[in-house]
Formats: C-alpha cells, sequence, structure tokens
C-alpha cells in the first residue's frame, strides 16, 4: 500500500518565497519566548519540559520544510513503485545530457544481460524484429543465385555440342571443377567501365572511376539521374524505402546497383557478366563502409576525408573477361546430323511399312465376308489371322497395290458362311434356279423376288424362305404371282369390282365367280357412271358377266348439286359449288329464289348434304340497307373503348345509343365505306374510362411519364412495367398499381428495378461541393473563379448525359447568397442577380439552359456563421444542388 506524507501546514500565511522563511511569524515568536523566559532558565537545563509547543512551532519555521522533504524523500526510498516511476521521469533526461562512451559502458552489460534473456524467453520476437530487414537481403541473394543458375544453364546448352565444348568438358574432367564453371569461365565476355560512389542521403557523387578508353557525360549529373530515377520509381510504385533499383540493361550496357548503409555503388557493365561479380561489387561496397563509416555518414559534397576510395573502386573497373576465337563446330555437327539422319531414316521405314500395313487390314476389315480376329507386326513380319467365307474376295490378291511384301505376310483363314445378303442372295440363285420370268434382288437387306412363276417353283421358293429365317436375312417371295389361267381371271374381276367400288353413285352389294361365269349386284343413281362401259380394258369377257343393279338417288355432293341445279335453275348472280362435303350458295337472288332454296334446304338436311345459303344476299333496297346498319354495327362492337348498348332501324333512320371512352375511335369516323348514310344515324354516346389495358396504358403514360429506360407493354391481359427508374418514379407507379387493382385491372411492376445511380453520386457529390464566390457588393465572379466555371460546366454537362442515358431527367438548381451587410431586400437582389449571372456564364459553356434552375436565398441559408473570421467572404457565393427527374 503506498501513501504520501504531505507536509505541515501553520495557521498562519505562506510566504510568497518557498525559499525564505517567514519573518513576521518569527519574529513575533521570539517575543513571546523572550518574556516568559525565567533568567535561571538557563542553569536549570535539566528542568526543560519534554514538550514545548513553542520550541515546536519554532523547529518548524527554522526547518519544517528540509524536514517534510526528508520525510518524502525516506517514504520514496521505501516505496520501490513509487521510486521507479520517479526515476523513470528523469532518466531520458538523464541519458541525454550523459556522455555517449560513459553511457555505452555502463549499459552494455544490461543491454546484453537484458537480450540474452529476452531471446531465451521469446525467440519468435527476435525473428519478428529481424525478418523486415534479413528478408530483402535473403531475397535478393536468393534472386541472384537463381539468375546465376539459368545464365550457366543457358550457356552450357549454347555450348554443350561444339567442338570447345569437348574440350572444356576434358578440363572439367582435369581440374575437378563443374562443367558449368568451366564453360562460364570461358565463354562469358564482360567488361567493367564505370564505377559511381553516390551517397544515399544527399545523392551526391562521392567518387567515380573509368576504365582505360572508356567514354561518357558528366559524372555528376549521371549520378544525379540515377539518384533521381530510383526516387521516380519509389515514388510512382509506393515501394517501401528499403527497396532500390538493381538492375538497368540498355543494349550491351549493364547497370548494376549494390546499396549499402551511406552509399550506392553502380557499375556500368558492357557485355554478358557472370553473377558471381555481384559478389566482388558487394565486396568492395563493404570494405568502403567499414574503412570510411563515419565520413560517409556525414559526406556533404567534400571528399577530401574519402581520397582512398578511388583506389578501392579502382579494383572494380580492372574486372573484364575478353572474348576467345572459337570456330564453328563443324564435327560435332556432322556427326549429329548423320546420326540424326540414320535414324530419322530408320524410324521413317519402319513408320511407313506399318502405315502400308494398317492400309490393308482396314481393306481387309471393309470387304464382306472377311472378319480379321487377329493381327500384329513382329520382327519384321505380318501376322493376320480370321474367317472368310467361300464367296469372298482372295486375301492374298488384295496385297496388290499396298506395296506390303507378300513374302512377309502369314494368314490362317478359317472358311463360314456369312450371312451377307449378297452372299444369300448368291446362293438362292445357285439352288432355286429361278425362271426368268423372276427376278431376285436386295432391297433394305431383304431378298425379294418379283415375277411370275409356277406353283413348283413358289413352293420351293416358300421352303428355302423358311429355313433363311433361323438367322438369315428376309426371302420375300410374296410379289411372284402364279401364272395359272384361273388365278389370271380372279386378278382381272378382282380389279374390276374395287373400280366400281371406287365410283360415286355406285354401291357393290356381292359379288362372286361360279363356273366361270362372274355375277354382280347393287345399286346405281342414274347420275353415275355406266358399269357395263367400265369393263373395256379390263379382259373380262362382257358375255360372262351377270349384273343386277337397282336405281337409287345418291347423296353424293356432286349428285346432290346436279338435282338442285336442275330443280332451282338458279340465276346467273348466284353460284353453287362443293366445299368440304358442303353445298354452298353464293351471290345475290330474288326473296322468291331464296325461299325455294330455303326449302330445298331443309330437305337435304334430313340426311343429305348441307345446303348452305347464308351467302346469298336480298338484293331489295330495304334489306340492303339493313345489311349495311348491321356491318356498320358489328363494327362498333368491335372496337375497343365502345360498347353498343341499343340499336334499332325506324321510318328508314337507324338509332344507337351506348358508352364511348374518349379514347376510343369516332363512332362517326367509322361509318366511312359502310354505304350508310350519316344523316340518317342517330347516335347517343355517354363518355365512360374503358379497363380495356390499352386505353388503360396510354392513361398510365400521360399520368406517370415514365422514363425511357421503363417499357409498359400488355402481356395476357396484364400491363406489365419493365426497366429500371428512380425510387420516386416506382412509388408512384405502385400506388398506381394500387388504385386499379379496385377496378380488376392488373398493373405487374414486380419486374420494375431501382436504377442505379451509383456511378452518378461521386460526380453529383463533387457539383454540390462547387461554390462560386464574388467579391463584397458584386454580382459578377472574380477573374479568378473562371476554372471553377469550366471546371463545373463540364461537370454538368457529363452529368446530364449520364442521366440522360440512365432514363432519367437532371435539373440543376443555383442558389445566390449573399453576406448580411446592407438591406435585407437588396441582399435577396444581389443574390438572385448572382445566380442569374452564373447560369449566363455556364449556358455560354455549353450547358443548355433548361437544365439551369435560378433562386435567391440572400442571407437565410449561411454556409458559416457571419460572426466568424471568413464569414462573410464565404457567404457571397453561388451554390448548385442537383435534382433528378
Amino acid at each position: 500500500m503506498t501513501s504520501t506524507v504531505d507536509p505541515i501546514s501553520l495557521p498562519q500565511r505562506a510566504a510568497s518565497n518557498d525559499t525564505e522563511i517567514d519573518r513576521a511569524a518569527l519574529a513575533r515568536l521570539l517575543v513571546e519566548i523572550a518574556r516568559n523566559v525565567d533568567p535561571d532558565h538557563h542553569a536549570r537545563f535539566d528542568g526543560v519540559p519534554t514538550a514545548d509547543r513553542r520550541m515546536e512551532t519554532l523547529r518548524q519555521l527554522l526547518v519544517g520544510r528540509e524536514i517534510s522533504e526528508l520525510s518524502r524523500v525516506t517514504h520514496l526510498l521505501g516505496e520501490p513503485e513509487q521510486l521507479a516511476t520517479a526515476v523513470g521521469g528523469v532518466l531520458p533526461s538523464a541519458a541525454a545530457r550523459a556522455s555517449h562512451a560513459q553511457l555505452g559502458e555502463a549499459l552494455a552489460p544490461a543491454v546484453e544481460r537484458a537480450v540474452q534473456r529476452s531471446i531465451q524467453k521469446s525467440p519468435r520476437t527476435l525473428t519478428d524484429i529481424l525478418y523486415p530487414v534479413f528478408l530483402p537481403a535473403i531475397r535478393k541473394s536468393i534472386g541472384e543465385k537463381i539468375d546465376q543458375t539459368f545464365q550457366s544453364l543457358n550457356e552450357t546448352l549454347r555450348h554443350i555440342f561444339t567442338w570447345h565444348g569437348l574440350k572444356w568438358r576434358f578440363e572439367s574432367w582435369r581440374t575437378g571443377a563443374s562443367f558449368s564453371e568451366v564453360v562460364l569461365k570461358h565463354s562469358l565476355v564482360y567488361r567493367v567501365e564505370h564505377v559511381f560512389l553516390i551517397s544515399r542521403n544527399s545523392g551526391l557523387l562521392i567518387a567515380h572511376v573509368t576504365a582505360d578508353n572508356a567514354t561518357s557525360e558528366d559524372p555528376q549529373l549521371i549520378s544525379s539521374m540515377l539518384s533521381a530515377i530510383q526516387d521516380f520509381v519509389k515514388d510512382s510504385f509506393n515501394e517501401k524505402e528499403q527497396s532500390s533499383l538493381d538492375t538497368i540493361r540498355f543494349g550491351d550496357l549493364r547497370l548494376w546497383s549494390e546499396v549499402g548503409q551511406f552509399a550506392t555503388l553502380v557499375s556500368v557493365i558492357r557485355g554478358n557478366p557472370p553473377e558471381e561479380l555481384h559478389e566482388i561489387v558487394r565486396d568492395v561496397l563493404l570494405r568502403i563502409h567499414e574503412e570510411s563509416s563515419e565520413a560517409l555518414g556525414e559526406f556533404d559534397g567534400d571528399g577530401s576525408q574519402l581520397a582512398g576510395v578511388e583506389a578501392q573502386l579502382q579494383t572494380c573497373v580492372e574486372l573484364k573477361q575478353e572474348e576467345s576465337n572459337q570456330g564453328f563446330p563443324w564435327l560435332v555437327v556432322a556427326v549429329a546430323v548423320l546420326f540424326l539422319s540414320l535414324a530419322g531414316g530408320w524410324f521413317f521405314l519402319s513408320w511407313q511399312s506399318g502405315q502400308r500395313w494398317q492400309a490393308y487390314v482396314s481393306r481387309l476389315g471393309t470387304q464382306p465376308g472377311i472378319i480379321v480376329s487377329e493381327q500384329k507386326i513382329r520382327y519384321g513380319q505380318f501376322y493376320i489371322a480370321g474367317l472368310r467365307d467361300p464367296l469372298a474376295a482372295d486375301p492374298q490378291s488384295l496385297l496388290s497395290g499396298t506395296q506390303v511384301d507378300p513374302a512377309r505376310v502369314h494368314s490362317q483363314w478359317q472358311f463360314y458362311q456369312s450371312l451377307e445378303p449378297e452372299f444369300v442372295l448368291k446362293r438362292l440363285t445357285a439352288s432355286l434356279a429361278p425362271p426368268d420370268s423372276v427376278r431376285l434382288s436386295i432391297v433394305n437387306d431383304r431378298i425379294v423376288a418379283e415375277g411370275e412363276a409356277p406353283a413348283t417353283w413358289i413352293n420351293r421358293a416358300q421352303a428355302a424362305a423358311q429355313q433363311l429365317s433361323a438367322g438369315g436375312p428376309v426371302f420375300d417371295i410374296s410379289r411372284v404371282r402364279d401364272v395359272s389361267p384361273e388365278e389370271r381371271e380372279a386378278e382381272r374381276w378382282q380389279a374390276y369390282v374395287s373400280r366400281l367400288g371406287a365410283q360415286p353413285g355406285i354401291i357393290v352389294a356381292e359379288q362372286k365367280i361360279r363356273d366361270g361365269q362372274f355375277y354382280i349386284a347393287g345399286l346405281r343413281d342414274p347420275l353415275g357412271a355406266d358399269p357395263q362401259s367400265l369393263l373395256s380394258g379390263t379382259q373380262i369377257d362382257p358375255a360372262r358377266v351377270h349384273s343386277q343393279w337397282q336405281s337409287y338417288q345418291s347423296l353424293e355432293p356432286a349428285f346432290v348439286l346436279k338435282r338442285l341445279m336442275a330443280s332451282l335453275a338458279p340465276p346467273d348472280t348466284v353460284r353453287l359449288s362443293i366445299v368440304n362435303d358442303r353445298i354452298v350458295a353464293e351471290g345475290e337472288a330474288p326473296d322468291t329464289w331464296i325461299d325455294r332454296a330455303r326449302a330445298a334446304a331443309r330437305q337435304l338436311s334430313a340426311g343429305g348434304p348441307e345446303f348452305d345459303i347464308s351467302k346469298v344476299r336480298d338484293v331489295s333496297p330495304e334489306a340492303r340497307a339493313a345489311e349495311h346498319w348491321q356491318y356498320y354495327v358489328s363494327r362498333l362492337e368491335a372496337q375497343s373503348g365502345i360498347i353498343v348498348a341499343q340499336q334499332t332501324a325506324r321510318g328508314g333512320h337507324f338509332y344507337i345509343s351506348g358508352l364511348r371512352d374518349p379514347l376510343a375511335a369516332d363512332p362517326q369516323a367509322l361509318l366511312s365505306g359502310t354505304e350508310v348514310d350519316p344523316a340518317r344515324v342517330h347516335s347517343q354516346w355517354q363518355f365512360y374510362q374503358s379497363l380495356d389495358p390499352k386505353f388503360v396504358v396510354k392513361r398510365l403514360t400521360a399520368s406517370l411519364t415514365p422514363p425511357k429506360s421503363v417499357l409498359l407493354s400488355i402481356v395476357q391481359g396484364r400491363i406489365v412495367v419493365v426497366g429500371e427508374a428512380p425510387a420516386g418514379w416506382i412509388n408512384r407507379a405502385r400506388a398506381a398499381a394500387e388504385q386499379l387493382s379496385a377496378d380488376g385491372v392488373v398493373l405487374d411492376v414486380s419486374q420494375l428495378r431501382e436504377l442505379n445511380l451509383a456511378e452518378l453520386n461521386q460526380l453529383r457529390e463533387a457539383i454540390q461541393a462547387t461554390d462560386i464566390f464574388f467579391y463584397s457588393g458584386k454580382a459578377v465572379p472574380g477573374p479568378e473563379q473562371t476554372p471553377v466555371l469550366d471546371r463545373l460546366a463540364d461537370q454538368l454537362k457529363e452529368f446530364a448525359q449520364s442521366a440522360r442515358k440512365s432514363g432519367v431527367t437532371a435539373r440543376f438548381m443555383l442558389t445566390g447568397h449573399s453576406d448580411g451587410t446592407g438591406r435585407e431586400t437588396a441582399n435577396v437582389s444581389i443574390s438572385a442577380a448572382r445566380a442569374e449571372a452564373v447560369r449566363a456564364l455556364l449556358n455560354r459553356r455549353g450547358v443548355a439552359p433548361e437544365l439551369l434552375l435560378v433562386r435567391g436565398a440572400g442571407t437565410f441559408e449561411p454556409v458559416v456563421p457571419e460572426n466568424s473570421q471568413t464569414g462573410s467572404s464565404t457567404n457571397r457565393r453561388v451554390s448548385v444542388t442537383v435534382n433528378l427527374d
């Protein structure tokens, strides 16, 4: 538990100076003591009271502050936590004022023990601290080792098949070095021409060394340009401070950069240097830092303290590798070409022989009657085995033209009977020996026999067909006719009977053949064909035909039409025809003929075809007028938005009434072309709002004024709204949908999407953050506002164009403001004038005037309070507000 010791507080007033004693209080105390001192008091020392209040007060006055401070320090030393806090407060200041050498010697043992304990306790902490330092060095080292490996691999592959490559491989075996090291030693050609040592802090050139016969421009200028390039790359790509430009290549020149603590060493190398050169240059840079570290760190352009640096740099420009004279490896190339030619020739001949054999095998596989079960190539010989029909092609003969040596072909074929239709046809032809009047052919993998043959051959063919049905192709002999005389006559008679049955007006009730005579009986319409005349060309003897026909009236439309034509005798203006088994009359006729036709139609309806006279019009004037009026009424009823409630014709006049939507067609205009006299038509229409979807769409388009990105269409009697629109317009559309739903009209707004104005928001914020400022009492902005107006005009035009593409219209409100100086009416007037001036300036810069709205706000909308330091100048402005319709 900690505690604090407060100094003793006296009742008297504290002195103004803490280092002085309250002299007035001391004087009063001494006077009081003097008044009460016994003259013999000094002789009686042992009689002094042990506790005298006045003496205690005297002691507090004389040494009270020292006693309090001593007590506080004593208590502080006894409290470790307070002591540590006190020492921590003064330790940084003491360390800053101490000598560096003494402080380092004093703190070194403690720091070493603390670091050792920290590493033992948590090694990962030290790893995290050193990770950012060692990682770039490790990465760079690995990168250089990979470059060295690829360089060694490239040069090794380049010289592996050359004459020098053979000599270098012998040298590698003799010296014990790797082949890649020997190749790099002899093949790489390079020369270090310039070395620059540049200060990292200031970018100044510390030292520059040039090889013999090497030329360059001003070294200081080159040093400055290299530093500028490093800074440009870091700033452009946000690279870390410890990163640096490593390699630059320009043609045959390479610039290698090695970075030290205080300086950067840049080597200009011509040619193809080995990666080991990095280590040599890095060692030179390390030696320079070890010898002149303090001078490099404090370098300010004076190189007097770095005189020995050029000697170190001179070792770098002496590094070079001369080009070795090597000839073209003709011998190795010739041997390689010969070997590749022989191998390629052997492979080509083997491949060609295999291709020829495979072509022969494929040819065999396509031959009918040959089945290849096995084929192979072994030691230059060809082996093949399978099944072969004796009627198939000879495999040996198929070798002709394949360029395969028959002596190298070993075949083994087993005979079998193929069920291919062509082989079965050959065997049937040989076994059945069909007569000349019969032809056997293959139709859709079936063997078909056609023609005429005796019954004995037909029986043999039927037996052969039954045998083939077990697994071979179908043998169809249904087209082979028996050639006996009785069969011929029966066929001819059946053909005649079929011909009679197809005749209209003839019904065959019975037919038979008996004792060489033909008998037939049935019904015949007098208008039908004569059965006796149909015997012509049938090769049937008419004397052997006995027929018995009963007359009847056929109901075939053709016969009914003939009878109607004969009985009704239609006028020339009427045409009777058969349409879909119906008799249709078309044209114009008197009432008397129409009445007769209606009577005939009623008679036919009992069982005959329908007689339609609906297309025959009455030619009387009254009937014509009634027809025209009914056509007009039908035309009105077919119109959307028109409802015919009542229509009559009376006394030669026509009366019609009903409901009509204002958006529907004009009934008076529909009279055109109907041949109805408009003067005889009396109409009475009551207006109403039709719920027809197309009229509802027109009203919605007029009331909602949808943006271009929204499409209203009618789908299956429903009004569907599709597209993107602002949120405000979507809310209006939903409200309209709710109103229409009460009337039974469906307005589907489910496919509406809120217009995504995210791309415009950033530009909108930029526009609304722009203000045009004015001088006091001025209605025109100063010349310094010209760039602001130019930028604002470009932004307004871009925003308006983007909004138009999104289907909305942008409006820009220009609001003028003024400070609080002067009368309010004058301030309102000047604020409006400022808004008008900005509108004119923006219009002059290409902003459409209809997009700009103006208003004067006077002093009512200050951006900052008027009593602030910048209130008046900031409030004299014109602000912009963006609105979307």
